[in-house]
């Protein structure tokens, strides 16, 4: 996803990619970031790309890709480049990023989002554009209207965006899917398709859109209704029966989750209301399960 946003942003701003992978970096640098898109149109980008940033001025902004585990690290790695002035923006999956970036930077200059872009790599610097549509951002804490510059950026280098004042409710949106439906392609090992088509799997589905539901409207951002949110779900399943989650391609890979920022934060969330998700601490409990038995 960085290396697709920072291709796109590329056409109209001076962009960095930053990444501790020197080969990668250094593909990059030599053949730019090539971009695949769905129709098989092929699109070349120039950002600058570099492993260190020591020698970087204080950027505008800065927009964090990485796995959540990563974002506190990779943000000290890279203090340099945060100034006052500075905005940080997250579009990862999940929740509560923003608690992790107060860090580095106050609450009026954090940006929290979701997008629906999707991006697989194909080889370094060289990535599929599998997906489009919007992409939402608001202000941590302060008036959205204050980053409209940064969205008309966005969508002027073919990024779609939108400023929203409800933006915590669009994150809820896409962790519904997360959490109900991809949660379960990584223990099940099975593509979106599987979990609509088994009645097992879909009935499983249901149960953690319905503890989700149940959490994001206690914390009263806004009222969801749980069947509208269950048919939501069932349908990204339906409509992509070849899709491979990330936290699926973890699990394959054996490599470390987001599972505590998707199915984790609803557990912590219903932690702290109060609330019993038997369901998501199953989940939580069986993907780090699974990461252990990769390590062994």
């Amino acid at each position: 996803m960085g290396t697709l946003f920072g291709g796109y942003l590329s056409r109209r701003n001076e962009v960095y990619l930053v990444d501790v992978n020197a080969s990668r970096i250094e593909e990059i640098v030599r053949n730019g970031v090539r971009v695949r898109e769905k129709a098989g149109k092929e699109n070349v980008f120039w950002p600058s790309a570099v492993t260190d940033t020591a020698a970087l001025p204080e950027m505008d902004l800065i927009i964090i890709f990485v796995k959540s585990v990563y974002t506190a690290g990779a943000l000290e790695a890279n203090r340099g480049i945060i100034g006052k002035n500075t905005y940080l923006m997250t579009l990862q999956n999940g929740t509560g990023h923003e608690l992790k970036i107060s860090a580095f930077a106050d609450m009026s200059h954090i940006i929290i989002g979701t997008t629906q872009h999707n991006s697989s790599i194909i080889a370094d610097g060289y990535v599929h554009h599998g997906g489009d549509g919007k992409t939402m951002i608001g202000l941590a804490n302060g008036k959205s209207e204050d980053i409209r510059d940064i969205a008309s950026s966005f969508t002027a280098c073919g990024i779609d965006c939108e400023i929203c004042n409800d933006i915590k409710a669009q994150i809820w949106r896409k962790l519904f899917t997360n959490t109900a439906a991809s949660s379960l392609t990584a223990v099940l090992q099975v593509p979106l398709g599987f979990i609509y088509d088994d009645v097992n799997a879909r009935a499983l589905m249901r149960e953690l859109c319905k503890e989700a539901v149940m959490v994001a409207n206690a914390e009263g951002f806004v009222n969801f209704d749980e069947h509208e949110i269950v048919n939501e779900v069932e349908n990204v399943c339906k409509n992509a029966p070849k899709g491979y989650t990330s936290i699926y391609a973890d699990v394959k890979a054996g490599t470390r989750s987001e599972v505590d920022t998707i199915s984790g934060s609803v557990v912590e969330g219903a932690r702290e209301l109060g609330i019993s998700v038997p369901h998501h601490e199953m989940i939580v409990h069986l993907i780090h399960a699974l990461e252990h038995k990769n390590q062994r």
